[in-house]
């Protein structure tokens, strides 16, 4: 059989989605990702980035990239093993050390690689790699990249994670790693009561806070901080395409794992590094951070608008309590027209359908800013409930 079959077959099912206008994926902007973008000469209000600070637009930010540029070049052409590592991605590692409260960093050209290289690393031969049941993606692939063996628990169920510890033998390595702030979901993994059971068993804790650094904890540095619990998280990770406006990923931990992982994670030796103006978006928005707390204020603000007039109106939202709000649809076709409703109307949010969610779980993914003023959030909310109301979602 023709090994391209596969890819003959799916095509019709795409076509024809974009034929009939009913196709979510891949819609190119045609200006900054802002809090409103432009779509073919229209404007939308973005509710679907996770520019969450909204410093992608911010001039300083844009600034020191452009600097960076005319230091360093465009790019680093290899690895950070061995040609590719700057002064900048040095000095960006203290920082993300220290801001989240661990001894060393390190940097990755992408999230999902951060992932992928610090669990296969970590995960190695009759090992065992426990996550949620809604983890990213990329920790999935970490874990089937490794040579341990996955094992998952319920969503932020603790007795399931118990339950899933105790068939373990004892004396077998344990890595947990959880979301802190589930991407599509919008709630928070209760770190206290895991590290409580983690400790009982002897198992380390991973948290993935790409979502949640910059968003989470008194500073901004995420899950651990938000809870109180830093020095009993074993290795926190984040991204740079949410909050620092960037792309790339980091680690944090004990200096020894994080030595390491630095010479063990074969998606940082193996890929070439951050580019120069990313470490510097990246090194200029944490200054932001840092500096500058009534962004995240305003972000909670915003964040506290929305919760309460979604559920006012009679929405779905799960157990959110953070700027990733889903509007639970359930069906995927009505999910699919539902997006197409608002997205005509001026909105631009994210459709999710199986398999990313489970069955009858389709949903409307929206996420806030804090550069979102209260007329778009009213525009947004009348919107929803006119949608609503026509799909009957609400009454």
């Amino acid at each position: 059989m023709d090994i391209f079959k596969k890819c003959y077959d799916f095509y019709p099912t795409v076509k024809d989605a974009i034929d009939k206008g009913m196709y979510p994926y891949f819609i190119p902007l045609s200006s900054e990702p802002h809090r409103r973008v432009k779509i073919n000469g229209r404007e939308l209000i973005m509710l679907g980035s996770n520019n969450y600070l909204g410093l992608t637009v911010h001039p300083d930010v844009k600034r020191e990239a452009m600097k960076a540029i005319e230091k360093y070049g465009t790019g680093c052409t290899g690895s950070r093993f061995l040609n590719g590592t700057l002064d900048i991605h040095v000095e960006l590692e203290r920082q993300l050390a220290e801001f989240v409260g661990k001894e060393a960093a390190l940097v990755f050209s992408t999230g999902y690689q951060a992932n992928l290289g610090t669990i296969s690393a970590i995960v190695q031969k009759d090992d065992y790699v426990i996550t949620d049941k809604l983890d990213h993606a990329s920790i999935i692939d970490g874990c089937l990249l490794s040579q341990g063996t996955m094992k998952r628990f319920l969503h932020n169920d603790m007795d399931s994670l118990e339950r899933v510890l105790k068939s373990i033998p004892k004396d077998a390595g344990k890595l947990i790693v959880v979301d802190g702030l589930f991407s599509m979901e919008g709630d928070i993994a209760p770190l206290p009561d895991i590290i409580e059971i983690a400790r009982k068993y002897n198992a380390r804790l991973m948290v993935d806070d790409a979502h949640a650094v910059g968003v989470l904890g008194k500073t901004g540095a995420g899950t651990a901080e938000h809870f109180g619990v830093t020095d009993q998280v074993d290795i926190i990770m984040g991204t740079f395409s949410k909050s620092f406006a960037s792309i790339g990923g980091f680690i944090a931990g004990d200096r020894e794992v994080i030595e390491f992982i630095k010479h063990n994670g074969r998606s940082m030796i193996f890929s070439a590094s951050m580019a120069p103006s990313a470490v510097a978006t990246v090194m200029a928005a944490l200054k932001i951070i840092k500096e500058e707390p009534e962004r995240r204020e305003k972000l909670w603000k915003n964040t506290r608008k929305m919760l309460k007039g979604l559920r006012e109106m009679g929405y779905d939202i799960g157990n959110s309590e953070t700027p990733v709000i889903p509007l639970v649809i359930g069906d995927s076709t009505k999910t699919l027209l539902f997006w197409r409703e608002l997205f005509d109307s001026g909105v631009f949010t994210n459709p999710v359908i199986p398999p990313a969610v489970p069955p009858n779980r389709s949903l409307i993914r929206t996420s806030y800013m804090a550069t979102h003023t209260d007329e778009d959030l009213d525009q947004a909310l009348e919107i929803f409930e006119k949608a609503g109301k026509k799909f009957g979602v609400i009454k």
